[in-house]
């Protein structure tokens, strides 16, 4: 992997965040799956006997069940979805990881979450975990499906914007917009408007996904390593050009240019992310959200 134009091997390293910061062998996984069956159950009733094949299905179809089930025409609220699925996650198995959060406030380069999930879950998780300082942005559900923008009946152009393309607010002077949680001070980045409200949901592995984070994210992709757990999600980031790593496992999966059973494992596998970093990278600035996302 070499340096492409001047400076630091690498400005960014983008982090899956679950069974990828903590292990899948803490099962919260099969936790998450088992409510979102009984969402499936009883809130948009589905055949019992057909909802744990139908959950599975929609999974590997559409990257996630949600969007799946939304792309099949069920009509749900994405904020109850998640609220169900995600509230009732026995969080308490999760604890502080001191050993983690050194070795990612160690590394020079900007660190971002790249996750499916929605940002309570991202908070909730990081909070347990004793991550919540370690990273300079988060992209999440709501940054790559934001709610739909009332339209303003007082503009009398008729414009018809293609459903791939998502425009922004403007709400930093340059075009970009973030928001800060106040508990955590973690900025999400992202874009409040949706030209099309239909538009189907915008998720890991899909390619458009990938790329829509390296827009939003404004990194340069042959300079990022993307961190994973899932196969299909590597291969998707070695598509829009990233470095990758699957985590979770020692053998390399296709596009995997590295394998690591821990994240812990990361100095170890890749300690040429400490050499020749700049730490001025590490901050994330109003430049860093893109005010256009093509994706």
């Amino acid at each position: 992997m070499d340096s492409t134009g001047t400076g630091a091997k690498y400005e960014c390293l983008l982090f899956d965040m679950d069974d990828t910061l903590y292990p899948s062998s803490l099962g919260l996984n099969l936790a998450c799956r088992k409510n979102i069956q009984d969402y499936m159950l009883h809130h948009l009733q589905i055949e019992e006997s057909q909802v744990p094949k139908m959950c599975m299905e929609l999974y590997m179809e559409y990257g996630t069940t949600m969007a799946g089930l939304k792309a099949l025409g069920f009509q749900f609220d994405n904020d109850e979805f998640h609220a169900y699925v995600h509230g009732q996650l026995p969080y308490e198995i999760l604890g502080p990881d001191p050993m983690l959060k050194n070795l990612l406030l160690s590394i020079p380069q900007r660190k971002t979450i790249f996750t499916n999930a929605d940002k309570t879950h991202v908070e909730k998780v990081l909070r347990k975990l004793g991550l919540e300082d370690c990273f300079e942005g988060v992209i999440c559900f709501e940054t790559l499906n934001p709610p739909p923008r009332p339209i303003d009946h007082h503009d009398e152009k008729d414009i018809t914007v293609p459903s791939t393309v998502i425009q922004s607010m403007g709400q930093n002077g340059d075009g970009s917009f973030s928001v800060t949680n106040s508990e955590t001070d973690t900025i999400y980045c992202g874009d409040p408007s949706n030209v099309n409200s239909n538009t189907l949901i915008l998720c890991k592995p899909s390619l458009e996904a990938i790329k829509a984070a390296i827009k939003i994210a404004n990194i340069n992709p042959r300079k990022t390593i993307f961190f994973d757990d899932s196969a299909r999600n590597i291969a998707a980031g070695k598509a829009a050009g990233l470095h990758t790593v699957i985590v979770g496992s020692s053998v390399l999966v296709p596009g995997a240019d590295h394998a690591l059973r821990s994240i812990h494992n990361i100095r170890e596998a890749l300690p040429e992310i400490w050499e020749g970093g700049d730490d001025s990278k590490s901050v994330l600035t109003s430049t860093t959200v893109e005010a256009i996302v093509l994706a």
